[in-house]
């Protein structure tokens, strides 16, 4: 049967797919999840930035241009990138 609903569109494109987290870090108080998700052939570089301040959870999305060959190579790139964001906004970031 599920082989019909596959052959059938059962099953949705991973372009449709949310995103799938990728890996995580803590990098200066801040939680960093990679979040790389497909376009066409390709991995799109993107992740979530969260925080708590003063006892709330503070989250800040991204997405940029870069896109990878491999699911894992885009995920290694959006903590790189995830970082850099942190290393010069901080918590303006949230602003």
């Amino acid at each position: 049967m599920s082989f019909l609903k596959s052959l059938f569109g059962g099953r949705k494109p991973a372009e449709d797919r949310p995103p799938a987290e990728t890996g995580r870090i803590e990098h200066n108080g801040f939680v960093i999840i990679a979040r790389p998700y497909k376009v066409g052939g390709e991995y799109q570089t993107a992740g979530l930035i969260t925080r708590e301040i003063g006892g709330v959870l503070r989250e800040h999305g991204f997405v940029r241009a870069e896109r990878h060959g491999t699911l894992e190579a885009a995920g290694d790139y959006s903590l790189t990138k995830g970082r850099q964001i942190v290393d010069q906004l901080g918590e303006r970031l949230f602003d």
